[in-house]
């Protein structure tokens, strides 16, 4: 009797145990599901502040030791700074975007966009020579009706593009607001690197400090080599764009800094740009025109290896998918942040894949 009384005692106590827990774990999974979803909407805007203030620390610091220490004093100005590129460069770029994205449209609806009809040329090539002068022939003539076919098949592709064009003003604003919080981030830097690293060493005791390293310096090779040096481009074709009456300029720019960010380069562009100029403008401003354009293309291969020379590497299909999942999911923003943040991710992932095994133990035999 005394014994099934213990028994029952020992059950109500693992019952009264396992509601506890169950309790508890409940609590704490309703309040990290209620955090998680209160902090969602920022959860970008935050990513997009880190990925600054890792990338411009750098200047932060130069700039704070010009400025005899005054940290703060060098967080304002910088941070002031960041918020005319965004407000002025950015907001021309996302503008020019949505409205040559939609005049393209317009234009292809009502008729007024034509493409010149093939050479007798293209019915020599091997294979698709007759299909493609046949599309092309009819495209000519009517581009409407051509890509009428095809339209199932191009709604989706451009359902995805007008909402990315058409988040612009929302990416803006929340680029905008990450440039703020930046400012705050850069005064106890210092002091968040090293919470930052303690938690590291937390999750991981031998590789985790490491990871840290190595996430900062790939933001700031990526930042610096392929970002940086494409908006240099973009805005420099932008300027040359601007002062011709290029139309389309804001697309055409955006496609400039795309095309730099995947590592593909902008002489596809410019080289169109340089056959539009001659076309349509005289000697003069050509020739300015087409020094202007082989700036931009010159510039990827004498400053893009220098950029790169401290850096690293990202294979171009992981800076690819980093800019088209990016503009998909965050809009104009993303074209920045995808690919560092996709970049990190594939660093930290080789690094760790590549990351040796620990040495066996070498057994000792005593000496006899």
């Amino acid at each position: 009797m005394d014994n099934a009384r213990k028994d029952s005692l020992k059950l109500s106590v693992m019952n009264a145990t396992f509601i506890e827990l169950a309790v508890h774990f409940g609590v704490i999974g309703f309040l990290g599901y209620w955090t998680f979803t209160l902090i969602m909407p920022f959860a970008p805007i935050i990513l997009w502040s880190v990925v600054l203030t890792v990338a411009l620390y750098p200047v932060f610091t130069w700039l704070a030791a010009i400025l005899g220490g005054r940290r703060v004093l060098a967080s304002v100005l910088l941070t002031l700074l960041g918020l005319v590129v965004v407000i002025g460069p950015v907001t021309w770029l996302g503008i020019g975007l949505v409205e040559g994205v939609r005049g393209l449209l317009e234009r292809i609806n009502e008729g007024k966009l034509s493409i010149p009809p093939p050479s007798e040329a293209v019915k020599l090539w091997p294979l698709v020579g007759d299909t493609v002068y046949t599309y092309w022939d009819e495209a000519s003539k009517n581009l409407a009706s051509a890509i009428a076919p095809l339209a199932p098949q191009l709604r989706p592709a451009g359902e995805a593009v007008l909402v990315a064009a058409g988040s612009a003003g929302m990416g803006t604003l929340k680029f905008l607001l990450s440039v703020i919080i930046t400012g705050f981030l850069f005064p106890p830097g210092p002091t968040l690197l090293a919470a930052t690293k303690t938690f590291a060493r937390k999750v991981d005791a031998i590789q985790g400090e490491a990871f840290v390293d190595l996430s900062g310096a790939t933001i700031r090779a990526i930042s610096r080599g392929v970002i940086g040096l494409s908006l240099l481009q973009a805005a420099l074709a932008a300027v040359g764009m601007t002062a011709v009456g290029t139309p389309g300029a804001g697309v055409i720019t955006a496609v400039i800094i795309a095309l730099g960010v995947v590592q593909i380069g902008p002489w596809v562009v410019c080289i169109g740009l340089i056959v539009w100029g001659w076309l349509n403008l005289t000697a003069g401003p050509a020739i300015a025109f087409t020094l202007c354009m082989l700036a931009v293309g010159l510039s990827e291969n004498i400053l893009k290896p220098f950029a790169l020379s401290h850096g690293l590497k990202t294979p171009m299909p992981v800076t690819f998918i980093g800019v088209i999942g990016g503009v998909l999911v965050h809009g104009i923003g993303g074209l920045f942040v995808g690919p560092v943040v996709l970049a990190v991710a594939w660093e930290l992932a080789k690094t760790w894949i590549e990351e040796p095994a620990s040495p066996a133990p070498v057994a000792v035999t005593p000496a006899t």
